[in-house]
């Protein structure tokens, strides 16, 4: 297979996914097409072990389980009792309430490994409170747009699961990697939030907030307790070597449906749409994730992956340059694409292209989720754009959204970049708790 009919199939697949073609249904005609050309019938044939395999695969029924745990935590009201918890102790800080914003969403995102739902949620729980207070909307849609986008990088995350499972790599090491990064960068957006509102002197905004005594703050942070307990099972059983990822997720369910059962709103309504609604997801995902091997079968037979490496390696960049063209590459696809359908269809072939020049491919799972953060608030496709313009009630204009959201993807260009530089960032956690 030829540099050019790689580049030719992926310009087609991309022309399909614009013409509203289903994700699933590109990359299995794609694959069906390329390996008829190039084998025959035959290679097309050998297509449904492949299928039957990644359906049994033990490492994807950790998707359904970590799905299932979002839904509990939404449906159950956590996020609400969560909000007001961290609202408390972030009121009197230059920014008030948008820090509670970033605070709510990374701790959300550390027990529901979802970005739209992390968005939508904090967004429905916080929306009316910064409204009735007076913050700008700008401010407050972009805060909660990117803090959403933080349920794809801090574990548990499906898009971590999904990275792991194609690229072949740790699922642990990989929940363990995005450790540092989704807190730094939850920092960061706190940072840029205090620096603005110092800069802009609408400190005076949240001073009004009255802060209530010591002892009611401490009361209220007991529901603060529910999710850290649910982040320290699923990742202290897999640190612990006690439990494989899928079974970390069958524990914080469990964990989860206690802790409800607990607050008295365990109810059969709730079971039904929790189930309803991650059966739809994990069909959604391991649909796209079972075509999505289906055309490796073509891309690995036909030397695609070899034919990339040699074309990019006689240009001579280095791995740092490598990577800088891919943030160029990935911001572009991000305009157009999801997170799911970027993965899928840029991660079998841009691994090896990427290890082969050195770079590790844990670190690049990690880079791949923060590019794909990035598609999230990058329009005119930004996932987390229109959940959030969509839980707004002023019906304010989508502008307001974007402007918001725009200082947030540069910072995250930034920290890609700083990472890219100090990939120990990213490495130094895994590696020694693997030692």
């Amino acid at each position: 297979m030829t540099v050019s009919a790689v580049i030719i199939g992926f310009v087609a697949m991309l022309a399909m996914l614009l013409a509203s073609v289903p994700v699933a249904v590109i990359m299995v005609a794609t694959g069906v097409v390329g390996g008829t050309l190039l084998f025959g019938w035959p290679l097309v044939q050998s297509m449904g072990p492949v299928a039957w395999s990644v359906q049994n695969e033990n490492v994807l029924t950790a998707i359904p389980l970590f799905i299932l745990l979002g839904e509990l935590l939404l449906r159950g009201g956590m996020a609400d009792r969560m909000y007001t918890a961290l609202a408390v102790w972030f009121v009197r800080l230059p920014g008030g309430l948008l820090h509670t914003n970033i605070g709510s969403c990374a701790l959300f995102a550390a027990t529901s490994g979802s970005s739209v739902a992390t968005a939508a949620t904090i967004g429905t729980v916080s929306l009316p409170n910064l409204d009735r207070r007076g913050y700008k909307p700008s401010r407050s849609l972009g805060s909660l747009a990117a803090g959403g986008t933080l349920g794809i990088l801090i574990p548990p995350s499906v898009n971590l699961l999904v990275y792991g499972s194609l690229a072949e790599t740790s699922i642990g090491q990989l929940f363990i990697a995005g450790i540092v990064p989704g807190i730094l960068l939850t920092l960061s957006f706190m940072i840029f939030i205090a620096v603005q509102s110092l800069i802009e002197e609408r400190g005076s905004e949240d001073a009004r907030e009255p802060l209530l005594p010591l002892r009611e703050r401490l009361a209220l942070a007991k529901h603060l307790i529910p999710p850290m307990i649910i982040f320290l099972v699923v990742m202290g059983s897999i640190y612990a070597g006690i439990a494989t990822p899928t079974e970390s997720a069958a524990l914080a369910v469990v964990v989860a449906i206690g802790f409800i059962f607990r607050e008295g709103r365990l109810t059969w309504e709730v079971v039904d749409i929790c189930f309803r609604q991650s059966a739809k997801t994990t069909g959604m995902i391991l649909l796209i994730i079972t075509a999505a091997f289906m055309l490796n079968v073509t891309l690995a037979l036909g030397g695609a992956a070899q034919a990339m490496t040699q074309w990019v390696a006689s240009f001579g960049l280095s791995a740092t340059g490598l990577l800088l063209i891919l943030i160029v590459f990935y911001l572009f696809l991000g305009m157009f694409m999801d997170v799911l359908s970027m993965q899928v269809l840029t991660i079998p072939i841009a691994l090896p292209v990427v290890t082969a020049a050195g770079v590790d491919p844990i670190w690049f799972g990690i880079f791949v989720v923060l590019m794909c953060e990035l598609g999230m608030i990058t329009p005119p496709v930004g996932m987390n754009l229109y959940v959030v313009q969509g839980v707004r009630k002023d019906g304010g204009p989508f502008t307001d959204v974007v402007y918001g959201a725009f200082p947030y993807a540069l910072i995250m260009i930034a920290f890609t970049i700083l990472l890219i530089f100090a990939p120990e960032i990213v490495l130094w956690l895994p590696r020694n708790m693997s030692g």
